[in-house]
């Protein structure tokens, strides 16, 4: 009977052990659930501040708008049967546009996508819209789906190299059609990184609807990005909310979201830079797409800078080879766009941004 009376009481204990156990593990996942949206609710703050300073920073030379589009429905739907399941994805854009125009005459376009895997449009990038104010450009930056500082929901419509392109392509489009002093005729996309993919991929699908297009060290190949990154960052794209699969699992999915893998689609002029030390999107995948556009005798220009420091910043920091590097491009989207003034000088863009 001790016997039977012990093994009852191990038996109750690892009962209650176990609950125990359940119990913590599912207050471990609650936590884990409330720091992702603390996390969301922090960087919609954070983002907030950040437009402030744009407002602020800009007041001088440009008119700072931050308008509300849309562009195409979601690619994954949790429930496709809800209502409003399929209506178009609504986001934010920001509208940069001199204050010395004259509003009576046409002026050029430049889309401004920026970089980052769920990245956003910040103020790291305020000397070159000033650079970009000062020659008469106006300027509109998408805050595409995946974009970080909208919340929980924005930034798991991400979609990269898939439908972001498209709410670029959105932003373009509304510009023409709610600024009657946007010229149609004269419209450059201009992006780093995987902002650079997304102008790549935007003349690829619509070439067609710009003059133009820079793409600085762009994210060129995903299934090779995929080999030579960490899981942490593979994971990114395998999500459930996602792309869903592995570059393994589905190499074509990854081969469709790839300017390298898109080169025979090229009709645009189009300037390439990389930077043979770039820390975050190696030179190889830039190179890859070089070598694509090459073998389809595509005529474009590119430039390969050897260890400049800065790495994949390399030309958007505030250095004097940055500035240098800068008065390239913008001397390569004058010959198609014809902005009032061009910055052709160091002392030019120091006038226009550090003043």
């Amino acid at each position: 009977m001790k016997k039977i009376a012990v093994l009852l009481s191990l038996m109750l204990s690892f009962s209650a052990f176990s609950q125990n156990v359940q119990d913590l593990q599912e207050e471990i996942k609650s936590l884990r659930e409330y720091n992702v949206n603390l996390n969301h609710r922090l960087d919609v703050l954070q983002k907030m501040v950040d437009d402030v300073l744009w407002f602020d920073r800009l007041k001088d030379i440009a008119i700072v708008d931050k308008v509300y589009m849309y562009g195409p429905p979601p690619a994954n739907v949790p429930n496709p049967t809800a209502m409003g399941a399929h209506n178009p994805l609504k986001f934010w854009s920001y509208v940069f546009i001199p204050k010395n125009i004259d509003f009576s005459k046409k002026y050029p376009l430049l889309v401004f996508p920026h970089g980052g895997v769920h990245g956003d449009f910040t103020t790291y990038y305020y000397h070159i819209v000033r650079e970009m104010m000062a020659q008469g450009y106006i300027v509109v930056a998408p805050e595409y789906r995946g974009s970080t500082g909208y919340g929980k929901g924005h930034y798991q419509k991400i979609d990269y190299g898939g439908l972001e392109i498209e709410d670029a392509y959105a932003s373009r489009n509304y510009m023409i059609e709610n600024y009657d002093f946007v010229d149609k005729n004269r419209i450059g996309i201009i992006g780093w990184s995987h902002g650079g993919l997304i102008s790549l991929m935007n003349v690829f699908e619509h070439p067609k609807d710009y003059q133009c297009v820079f793409a600085g060290v762009p994210v060129s190949d995903l299934i090779a990005r995929m080999g030579y990154y960490t899981d942490d960052y593979r994971d990114l794209y395998s999500a459930d909310y996602h792309i869903g699969k592995t570059a393994y699992e589905n190499v074509e999915e990854y081969r469709r979201r790839s300017p390298a893998w898109n080169a025979h689609k090229l009709q645009t002029p189009l300037l390439i830079h990389t930077n043979t030390i770039d820390d975050d999107v190696n030179v190889l995948e830039v190179e890859h797409l070089i070598k694509s556009l090459k073998a389809e005798g595509k005529k474009f220009e590119y430039e390969i800078f050897k260890e400049i420091p800065g790495g994949h910043s390399f030309d958007r920091m505030d250095t004097m080879h940055a500035k240098k590097t800068r008065l390239k491009i913008y001397a390569f989207l004058a010959q198609y766009l014809n902005p009032p003034k061009v910055l052709k000088t160091v002392d030019d863009i120091h006038r226009a941004a550090y003043r």
